[in-house]
């Protein structure tokens, strides 16, 4: 089992820049694919960003994509989400995801951490 907190979100302004953090507990994150999935009042969970166990490779989402950056430190069982230049339509909760496989489909995520509301004003 592993357990995910995140942290860091909170109000900007658009324009702004903010960092998610997201802790892991329980076992070592090393082997796994951690990633992010974002939720807006009304809407389906929108898949983020992921970065690979290997090589720590990357993927985004169009709408995030050259604007966020995922990164990760096995050591420190932790992955990061740094989102620059936020738009009010990045406005959601965000939850950091664990996973054996590296995919978009939010099914495919048995570790979800409880979220963390970022609210960007225009």
């Amino acid at each position: 089992q592993v357990q995910l907190v995140e942290s860091g979100g909170g109000l900007v302004q658009a324009g702004d820049s903010l960092r998610l953090s997201c802790a892991a507990a329980g076992r070592t994150v090393a082997s796994l694919n951690l990633g992010w999935f974002r939720q807006a009042p009304g809407k389906e969970r929108e898949f983020v960003g992921y970065i690979r166990r290997d090589f720590e490779r990357t993927y985004y989402a169009d709408s995030v994509k050259g604007r966020f950056t995922i990164s990760r430190d096995n050591a420190k069982n932790t992955q990061w989400l740094l989102m620059n230049s936020l738009k009010p339509e990045d406005m959601a909760v965000y939850f950091c995801v664990a996973s054996e496989v590296f995919t978009t489909n939010a099914d495919d995520y048995p570790y979800w951490g409880q979220g963390t509301q970022v609210t960007v004003s225009s």
